[in-house]
Order: C-alpha cells, then sequence, then structure tokens
C-alpha cells in the first residue's frame, strides 16, 4: 500500500468510534394504529395511520389484490404549546365547510358553487378533532403522535379477509398492521369537540376546545362495521331498530386487530360491550368471550323497539390505538366446533355451533398440501362467518369414546393416533390405555387452546399400577404468538418397561361442555421443526445488505442442524451464514439484495431443510414480528408476508470483503479480531463501526487499521455465550454527524439502510 493511501486509510478509520449496537440508534418506521381498520368491498374512503418515524411517507402497501392507496397528508404530533395551531386549522377547515354548504345551497337557488368540501378534507378534519382530544388530556403516546391520512379503494371483487397495510418511509418499510375487507355496510365514529370559534363554560383557556358532555347514541342501521376508537374518557354508543325474534350477534374486534401495546397493561384495548333496550335497561354485558380478550354478545331480541350498544375499555382507558371494529347484525358466527381437525387426504364431517348458522352438520376435504392449521369459516347467503382454526395431520385418528372416566372403562388406543374428544362436564376426565415396549419415548400433545377451545388441559402418564411417569399442565408453543395463556400439554416419557399405559386428561379448572374440544397426539416422539423469520419488514439499499433473525422452533426433541436458503427469491438475492446450528434455537443471517431499486417491496421466502430420521424434511419460515407486550413480554406475531423494500444504491461498494478464514471463532469470555479490507474511496463523511443486532453477549472491543483496511477486535462474555453458538454479524458503517433539520430527509434517507460491510460468520469456542 502506497504511503498516501495508508495516510488515507488513517484518516479515515480517525472518524470511526465504537457504539455497542446499531440496532438501537436506527430509527425506523412503525405503525401504532390504523383507523379505521378496514373497510367494504367496492368502496373509496380515508383512514388515519399513527405511529412513529413516518414524516415523509412515499407510498402505502397493501396485501393482496384488488387495492389502491394513496398518501394524502402527514400531520406532525401536538407539542406542548402547539395546540393553538391545530386549533387555527381546525378553524380554516370549519370555516371552508360552512362556506361549501353556503354553496350548495346557492346552487339550490340557481347561484354558483364556488366552494367544495371533499372526503380529505372531512378526514382531516377527524383527524385534527383527535388530536386535540388526545392534546387536552395530556401529550400522546410517542407510538401513535405522528399521523399519515391515506386514501383506499377496495374493488368490488376484492378478496374479503384479512391483509396487511404497510407505509414506506425515507426511514424503511414499516411493520405491518392488520387491515380488513369487509362485505356489508361500514360505518366510522368521528370525534366531537366544542367549536373552536366559542368560548366553553368552565374553560381555563379562551378559544380552547373543549370536549363535549357524553354524546347521545349514533344510528345505525345493522348489518353494519362500525369504526372507532375509545380516546379518553371515552364510551361509545349505538343506537338501531331491531325486531323480535331477530339473533343479533354482535362483536368487537380490538385486540385482535393489534394483538400487543408495548406500553399499556394488560399490552392491549379490552373492550367491553353493554347493550341496552329502548328504556335504559341491561339486556347483556361482556368484556370477554370464553378465553379471548375481544367480547361477544348474542341475544335474541324479545320484542320490536330501539337498542343501543354502548363499547368502551374495561378498565376505563382511552387512547389513539384503542381502535375497534364493532359488527352488528345477524351475522353468521361460529363459536366451536367439532372434531377440532382431520386427516389429511379425507373428508371430515364438522359438527360447528354458533348463531345464524345452517343446522346441518358440514363437510371439509383435507386436501391441503400438508400437515398444519388452517382457516374454517360457514357461508350463510352473501355473507361469511369468522375464521376459526382447523387442524391437519398425518397420523390415523379416532374419535373419543364414552363412558371413559376411569382405567377400567379406559379407551384402548393404537399408537400412533390422534383422538378427537371433549371434556363433557365439569370434573370429566378421559382415559386413554395402550400397549407399550420398554424403552420407547412416547408423546402425547393436546391441542385445544390454540384451536379456540377453552379447555385448560392437564395430562397425565401412569403405568398399569397406577404409578405416575410423567404428568403436565401447560406447555408454550413459542409458535402460538397470540396465545398470551399457553393452556395446552405436552408431555414425552420413555416407557421403563413392556406393558399397558394410561393416558388421564382433564381441565385445570374444573371446567367443561360441548365446546371443550380437544385433538389428542399419542405415538412414538416425530423430531421435526417449524420457523419464524424477523422481521416481516425489512429496507436495504441496492446492492447492500440486512440482517434477519431465524428461529428454529424445535418439536420432540429434534436437535440437528438446519439448512436456510431462500426461495424462489428475485435474481442477485443471497443469504450468508444460512444455517441454524443443532442445538440451537436463532440464528442471526444477512440478506443481500442486487444492485437494484424496486418500486414496489419484494416478497421474500426462507426455507429450512433438514434431515431427520434419515429423510429430508422442509419447512418455509413464517415472517413474524417479535412483539413486546405489556412492557417485559415477548412473542413472535406471524405476518401474511416478509416484504423487502430496496431503494438507491449501497454508499459501501461490494468491493469491501472480509480478510481471511470464515467463519471467525471467538473463545467464550475471549476476544478475536477481524479483518475487513474496503478502499477509503468508498466510504463517506463520518462513521462508526458497529454491530447490528447482535447476539446478547458478543460486542466490539476496539476499532484499528491495518494495511488491507480496517480490524476489529470483537470480544465475547462467558456469562451470555456457550461454546458452540454460531451464526452471522452485521457490522455496519454507522453516520456520526449531527441531525440537521435542514436536511432531515436526507439524513432519514441514509440512516434508513446503513451502509453494511460483509457479514461475518462466526463460532463461540472453547477458550
Amino acid at each position: 500500500m502506497s504511503l498516501s493511501r495508508w495516510h488515507t486509510v488513517l484518516g479515515l478509520v480517525a472518524f470511526l468510534a465504537i457504539v455497542p449496537t446499531a440496532g438501537a440508534q436506527q430509527a425506523t418506521a412503525r405503525i401504532g394504529y390504523v383507523a379505521p381498520a378496514g373497510g367494504r368491498q367496492g368502496t373509496t374512503f380515508l383512514v388515519m395511520v399513527g405511529g412513529r418515524y413516518l414524516d415523509g411517507t412515499t407510498a402505502v402497501f397493501v396485501s393482496g389484490n384488488g387495492v389502491q392507496t394513496k398518501v394524502i397528508e402527514y400531520l406532525r404530533p401536538i407539542r406542548q404549546g402547539q395546540a393553538d395551531v391545530f386549533r387555527a386549522r381546525l378553524k380554516t377547515l370549519m370555516d371552508k365547510k360552512s362556506a361549501a354548504e353556503a354553496a350548495e345551497k346557492s346552487l339550490l337557488s340557481g347561484g354558483s358553487k364556488t366552494s367544495v368540501w371533499t372526503a380529505a378534507d372531512e378526514m382531516l378534519a377527524a383527524a385534527i378533532k383527535k388530536k386535540i382530544v388526545i392534546a387536552l388530556h395530556g401529550q400522546p403516546a410517542p407510538a401513535t403522535g405522528e399521523t399519515v391520512l391515506v386514501q383506499i379503494t377496495l374493488a368490488a371483487n376484492a378478496k374479503p379477509g384479512n391483509r396487511e397495510i404497510r407505509l414506506e418511509t425515507p426511514k424503511g418499510l414499516s411493520n405491518p398492521m392488520l387491515f380488513c375487507v369487509g362485505q356489508i355496510p361500514e360505518f366510522s365514529k368521528e370525534p366531537r369537540i366544542a367549536d373552536p370559534s366559542a368560548q366553553a363554560k368552565g374553560s381555563s383557556r379562551r378559544d380552547e376546545p373543549q370536549i363535549l358532555p357524553p354524546e347521545p347514541p349514533v344510528e345505525i342501521t345493522p348489518p353494519v362495521v362500525v369504526n372507532g376508537q375509545i380516546l379518553p374518557g371515552g364510551a361509545d354508543r349505538y343506537r338501531f331498530q331491531a325486531h323480535k325474534g331477530q339473533r343479533l350477534v354482535i362483536v368487537a374486534d380490538a385486540r385482535r386487530l393489534i394483538p400487543y401495546i408495548s406500553d399499556a397493561v394488560p399490552g392491549w384495548f379490552q373492550a367491553a360491550l353493554t347493550l341496552y333496550d329502548a328504556k335504559g335497561h341491561e339486556l347483556a354485558y361482556a368484556d370477554h368471550y370464553l378465553f379471548h380478550p375481544d367480547p361477544l354478545l348474542y341475544h335474541e331480541v324479545a320484542e320490536d323497539g330501539q337498542y343501543v350498544v354502548e363499547i368502551r375499555d374495561a378498565l376505563y382507558r382511552g387512547r389513539e390505538d384503542f381502535v375497534y371494529r364493532l359488527i352488528v347484525g345477524e351475522i353468521p358466527l361460529v363459536t366451536s366446533i367439532f372434531p377440532l381437525g382431520g386427516r389429511l387426504g379425507t373428508r371430515s364431517t364438522v359438527e360447528v355451533r354458533g348463531w345464524n348458522l345452517p343446522s346441518t352438520p358440514l363437510t371439509r376435504e383435507n386436501m391441503d398440501k400438508e400437515p398444519g392449521i388452517y382457516p374454517f369459516s360457514v357461508g350463510q347467503g352473501e355473507q361469511v362467518s369468522n375464521v376459526v382454526p382447523f387442524a391437519v395431520d398425518t397420523l390415523p385418528e379416532c374419535l373419543e369414546q364414552e363412558p371413559n372416566n376411569e382405567p377400567k372403562t379406559a379407551q384402548p388406543l393404537t399408537l400412533p393416533v390422534v383422538v378427537n374428544g371433549r371434556i363433557d362436564a365439569a370434573d370429566d376426565w378421559d382415559v386413554f390405555s395402550f400397549a407399550g415396549r420398554g424403552g420407547a419415548e412416547i408423546v402425547a400433545e393436546v391441542y385445544a387452546r390454540r384451536l379456540n377451545s377453552p379447555l385448560d388441559s392437564v395430562i397425565r402418564l401412569t403405568d398399569a399400577n397406577g404409578r405416575q411417569l410423567a404428568m403436565n399442565d401447560d406447555f408454550e408453543d413459542k409458535g402460538a404468538g397470540l396465545t398470551t395463556h399457553q393452556a395446552d400439554s405436552y408431555l414425552r416419557a420413555t416407557l421403563p418397561a413392556d406393558g399397558t399405559y394410561y393416558l388421564y386428561l382433564g381441565d385445570a379448572q374444573h371446567q367443561g361442555g360441548p365446546e371443550y374440544a380437544y385433538r389428542l397426539r399419542v405415538g412414538l416422539a416425530r423430531p421435526d421443526f417449524d420457523l419464524r423469520v424477523v422481521p416481516s419488514s425489512v429496507s436495504v439499499r441496492g446492492g447492500g445488505s440486512v440482517p434477519l433473525t431465524v428461529y428454529a422452533l424445535r418439536k420432540d426433541g429434534f436437535s440437528g442442524e438446519i439448512a436456510l436458503a431462500l426461495k424462489d427469491a428475485p435474481d442477485g438475492f443471497t443469504l450468508s451464514a444460512a444455517t441454524v446450528p443443532a442445538n440451537q434455537d436463532q440464528v442471526q443471517l444477512t440478506l443481500k439484495v442486487a444492485p437494484m431499486t424496486q418500486e414496489a417491496p419484494v416478497r421474500v421466502n426462507l426455507e429450512g431443510v433438514a434431515t431427520i430420521q434419515g429423510r429430508e424434511v422442509a419447512h418455509v419460515a413464517v415472517p413474524a414480528e417479535n412483539m413486546m407486550q405489556a412492557f417485559e413480554y415477548r412473542h413472535l406475531v406471524p405476518a401474511e408476508e416478509l416484504d423487502v423494500a430496496v431503494s438507491g444504491r449501497s454508499t459501501l461498494r461490494s468491493s469491501a470483503k472480509l480478510l481471511g478464514k470464515s467463519p471467525v471463532k471467538i473463545p467464550a469470555g475471549g476476544t478475536a479480531k477481524i479483518r475487513i479490507g474496503v478502499s477509503p474511496r468508498t466510504l463517506i463523511g463520518k462513521f462508526q463501526v458497529a454491530l447490528r443486532k447482535p447476539p446478547a453477549g458478543i460486542a466490539i472491543e476496539k476499532v484499528s487499521t491495518s494495511r488491507e483496511g480496517v480490524e476489529i477486535v470483537l470480544q465475547s462474555d462467558a456469562a451470555k455465550v456457550k461454546p458452540g453458538l454460531r451464526g452471522s454479524l452485521a457490522i455496519v458503517a454507522v453516520p456520526t454527524q449531527p441531525a440537521d433539520p435542514g436536511k432531515a430527509k436526507q439524513q432519514a434517507a441514509q440512516r434508513t439502510s446503513l451502509p453494511t460491510l460483509p457479514p461475518v460468520s462466526f463460532e463461540i469456542v472453547a477458550p
């Protein structure tokens, strides 16, 4: 290396500083809520998307076909002392509305229409009102302070059901949020505040908008979906006409829309429903349904008249992300099914319970491609019911047969088998017997809560003399990211000798009934795995790379290595460190993209392949978000797609490369050096070298220079990492220039996809 070039490298590295992680410094776009959280086929409407780091939103993407979107406007959060600015804008809008109404009257009288009030104006006014309401009760939550108004058009043939909505911003592609496409009419509730030009009684500040007293019920006509938000101190009430004999169903979707709110307790909007008659008498109340936090009411109308339904937070809270969809009408509703699943390649006769449903059992053709849990719904006329889960497996199946409450009447099983049964009454026990061989490893697993059953199962395994060999109440399935009470049971035990064995299955809460159904899998262990890949939205510059974390959900004792690969990926997309090592439950890998720009996010699929008992097993990784509940608990919440937004070109040329052997071996509790060959001409401005979302216990100790480029010393904490841990480290060069308000968008774009140095494969070894 020439002396001048060596001095250049020294000069550049003099700007390099060490930071513990880049993940904590990167501000990425986050959606906190979408309101309304859905719409009807064949309509155009406006929604408010609240979140953080949404300034400069350029595009909105909704999964699936039949949707068009348009960004209308960005509204910054109300800071301390800025309410007057929003109040003045609201007054300007209200003046425009009054002028438009006057022009409409003039037009009817033969005059000309000079002012127009648009749907966008209406939504903007509603958004400003909500911001003022929040401001009058204190500062908005940082996670929802910014608002983007979006216009959405749903085609008449847009497929109904759940979609995902994401925003593209200079700070990257946002997380997904649930968005529903419905079939029945929809109505959106707006907040009401005092006229901003008038002084309300008791106001401490002249001209400040005030919250009005409780509003009269809003008129609705079932069947209808009502969209709203419970703001501080709020309770929304809706009045409708019903007739004798109608079988009304009222369902609140709240937690289903936003599964976890990190800074709220219990971690979601806990909706409560109350149904009143015309005289104000309470007819029904619910703040949950079985184990579901979202409540539902079903009520057979006794006489013609007007009825009122109220929705509020059960804990009397309120905030912008307390979004709901309230469904009211004689809609089909499935509350339970039996059996909860069937065998692959066969036909199942399914008994369906609920309201406004066909009276005869239904059939399901189990011609799914592979075992798994699939959606099941019922059509009634032009409407489709809610979706419930239905499991499909390859094992032989049988029905539980009563009486089988004790060993002498135990139902004999031939293994392997899946038993479809019910805990029919309180304190009921179902007992099964089977012949076992000494040394065999037997697995018994209950699927109930994961299949929408209220059963809180407990299982026991005994020998013929009644000696307990194994017992389990609750078993955590990390793949069930929406289940907060892991109530299903699982046990694995080695049989001590040839003989007869007994399995006891009951409800830990001593409950029972027709809806307390289960699927009990009994047989030899079936080693297997599922995969989750996090996050489900990533942003990267063309030619750059970005870290992903893959979680291996191992089953029945499987501990082998899982090879990861992209499936049907665009040209130029590659993975590094694409292996989940044996005995390891997660790995960070790096996705590198081609040097290109995409107008829309690219959908990417990852597949894991392992050799299990001599055969090759492959599973596609399910995209997920690692979400926090109530400040502490974390859940892997499945998403529909893994979307990659590719924009611009990486600021670090592909000439940067790792020098030396790979993987880098880091002693537990020790250090290891890595060298990266990089041309100084590719480094623009001042940078910090950092690890981006490294595994706990691995950090950068120091950065120095070498003749080839940059030398980095990695250190490991023996208390947090153990020999055998393997994975990939994403090392990035982070711009260090201070924030400049005049260059906010430019700097945000630079931070969106930090220039990423070559991924470094590592292995923790014994010291």
